[in-house]
């Protein structure tokens, strides 16, 4: 398989090497060249951990045209406020064929893909799939050389329109086995367990992360206390899923699934959690898990709660936290039903324009049609027609 791998950060760099390992043909991208500079010159990443070897790399470059020509395989590991960016750059080089992987899509990532590549004249055929989660607790630790810390047992992925995921997930599985399909991007976006341990955990440690002390962001970051408002926030979230028909994980349950792990409360959980040791909290609190996960996760999740009627109080805190710290609008910088043409539809129409890539509308004169998916700039089209 050929593969373009997005991103040369904490979790681009472990995931190019390890398909690079597994015996894809890996090309690189980064928009900073000085992010890649070592990997181009060796050839390849080092890499430690849980996988351990030379992922020797084909091409290393800042071209996204040369990084994504003729190969089958687009993985994007960049942060989810990327993605428009990268869906405007890749637009006009797409082919017939591709599959684009969101790791992780954050909450609506492969619908606001779809739109950007709409607003820029993509007409190929292809798919785009987000994943639940990332599948590394992985880390840059030198020039050019990563360490895996853990990989999950089970990540799910999702297609939009839903159907699409059984053209390639036979293939994708050759090589990510834990990659397990599920219903829809609803159930990949509202199973979004980032939301709830990056933003609230940042912001509570604030003054420990401002001090010159280094600590563990999970063992440590996270106290029983600062469990109680996870949970809030989680069963917050889980009661969206519930009304857009979505069996969702809870966090306790994500945590077991993924690692195997055992505990009886989400603080035994992730004090349990083995591959958790190790990773140290950010050294800034101008950092992803606020930037990434409070405008393309927490914002989109409490604009969706707004469709079914859903309170989220606990997690419109944290967003307004985060905007007070900040000096920020985080919900007008965020993904909302708005920005993933999605307004004006109800739950209803939102399940079945996710699960079929057409929702059923109705005429005045003719009663109800439906339309279909050809290509790529119908799908989002059909979110805007008023029911």
């Amino acid at each position: 398989m050929k593969v373009a791998v997005l991103g040369a950060g904490n979790g681009g760099q472990a995931m190019a090497a390890y398909l690079a390992l597994k015996g894809a043909k890996v090309n690189l991208y980064n928009r900073s060249p000085d992010r890649y500079a070592a990997i181009k010159e060796i050839g390849g990443i080092k890499l430690s951990g849980l996988c351990n070897g030379f992922g020797k790399l084909n091409t290393v470059t800042n071209r996204i045209e040369l990084a994504i020509q003729d190969t089958d395989l687009i993985m994007v590991v960049t942060p989810a406020v990327a993605h428009r960016f990268l869906a405007r750059k890749m637009a006009p080089y797409l082919r017939d064929g591709q599959v684009i992987i969101l790791n992780p899509g954050r909450t609506g990532g492969a619908l606001e893909f779809y739109n950007e590549l709409l607003k820029h004249n993509c007409q190929a055929d292809i798919a785009i799939a987000e994943t639940q989660t990332f599948l590394f607790a992985s880390r840059i630790i030198g020039p050019a050389e990563a360490r895996i810390y853990g990989i999950k047992e089970k990540v799910f992925i999702a297609s939009f329109p839903s159907k699409k995921i059984w053209d390639f997930i036979d293939d994708i599985q050759e090589f990510l086995p834990q990659f397990i399909p599920v219903e829809n991007v609803l159930k990949t976006s509202l199973d979004n367990i980032g939301a709830i341990f990056h933003p609230a955990p940042t912001l509570l440690n604030m003054a420990w992360i401002e001090s010159p002390e280094d600590f563990h962001f999970y063992q440590q970051g996270i106290s029983p206390s600062i469990c109680r408002i996870l949970e809030k926030m989680d069963q917050e979230r889980m009661e969206v899923a519930y009304a857009f028909g979505i069996d969702p994980l809870s966090a306790k349950e994500w945590l077991r699934l993924s690692y195997g792990i055992k505990g009886r409360t989400l603080y035994e959980l992730i004090q349990n959690n083995k591959q958790y040791k190790g990773i140290l909290a950010p050294g800034t609190i101008n950092h992803r898990y606020v930037f990434e996960d409070v405008p393309m996760s927490l914002v989109p999740i409490a604009s969706l709660a707004r469709v079914c009627k859903v309170e989220t109080p606990t997690i419109d805190m944290v967003i307004d936290l985060a905007n007070i710290v900040y000096q920020k609008d985080f919900r007008a910088e965020g993904r909302t039903v708005k920005t993933l043409g999605l307004e004006g539809l109800s739950s209803r129409e939102i399940l079945e324009l996710v699960n079929k890539g057409y929702r059923q509308r109705k005429s005045l004169n003719k009663g109800f049609s439906f339309g279909f998916v050809k290509k790529l700039g119908d799908i989002i089209s059909l979110g805007d027609v008023n029911s």
